[in-house]
């Protein structure tokens, strides 16, 4: 039984077409998410030399040329990918075209969240890395932007009894670990951070999202144009903080290794010197 398709990725590819023009209004805080991500090379004395950029908006792979990495960058979209300078590929994240052992360091900034293929996905992306090699990835989690789902969907029920899916779902942050082990990922960590957003302009947090290539993609969307009330209605009744309008992204990072003969290993059960009972007393 093939896995659903919850995400329209010609509508994905057609957004970030179009925000290739636009990403740059969007380029501080995409940026400030990738250094929040690159800080974990920061943690571990490998030093590595070959990136894998996926979907770094024009913002990843400088970074990683500023720490002396060789980088080459993809992305749905053509115009979107030729924003990250160097080499670049148009890709999708669902069939990637690299050999197996290309890279010795992925990194996916706020990009793989449109996938309908999670898990197959980061199967690519660990057979894409040399063994020992490192994925690290952030996505948006379950949470994000839910001052504007739970508004925009009070909202329309209000205005026309019924309401459709007009934020994307997140994965929760339990399942996140647990795709990187079924992907075949060795010493797998997803944790989470929460990052609070004010718009004096409400207007403005829809205009960022546009600019950033994030319009509703889901495949049950309504694409009819929706009622001229319903985003005004839902963003004035949005939660304010300090009298401006609240908008949060729980910012998930994951990070995984390719399986490989270098990599410390947990003790088998019964293994350890000193049992638990003596380490309490």
């Amino acid at each position: 039984m093939s896995d659903p398709i919850v995400f329209d990725r010609r509508a994905v590819r057609l957004h970030r077409d179009r925000a290739a023009t636009t990403v740059g209004q969007v380029a501080d805080l995409l940026g400030d998410c990738a250094e929040r991500l690159l800080d974990r090379l920061d943690d571990t004395t490998r030093r590595f030399t070959r990136a894998l950029d996926v979907g770094g908006r024009g913002v990843v792979a400088p970074m990683l040329r500023a720490r002396g990495i060789e980088v080459v960058s993809c992305d749905l979209s053509a115009r979107m990918a030729a924003l990250n300078g160097g080499r670049c590929v148009a890709a999708d994240e669902e069939w990637l075209p690299f050999a197996p052992g290309s890279f010795d360091l992925v990194v996916a900034s706020l990009s793989l969240h449109w996938v309908n293929d999670l898990p197959g996905a980061l199967i690519q992306l660990r057979q894409a890395l040399q063994p020992d090699g490192l994925l690290l990835a952030s996505l948006p989690a379950l949470g994000t932007l839910g001052e504007l789902r739970t508004a925009l969907t009070e909202a329309e029920a209000g205005l026309t009894g019924g309401a459709s899916p007009r934020v994307s779902p997140f994965p929760d942050l339990r399942d996140l670990a647990a795709l990187l082990q079924r992907a075949g990922f060795a010493l797998p960590v997803a944790d989470v951070e929460e990052i609070s957003l004010r718009y004096a302009d409400p207007l403005a947090l829809l205009r960022d999202l546009r600019a950033a290539g994030e319009g509703n993609a889901v495949v049950l969307r309504d694409r009819r144009t929706p009622p001229g009330a319903l985003f005004p209605a839902a963003l004035s009744a949005s939660p304010r903080r300090d009298g401006r309008m609240a908008a949060t992204l729980r910012f998930a990072s994951i990070t995984g290794w390719a399986p490989g003969p270098q990599q410390l290993q947990p003790l088998k059960p019964g293994a350890g010197r000193i049992s638990l009972s003596d380490a309490l007393k």
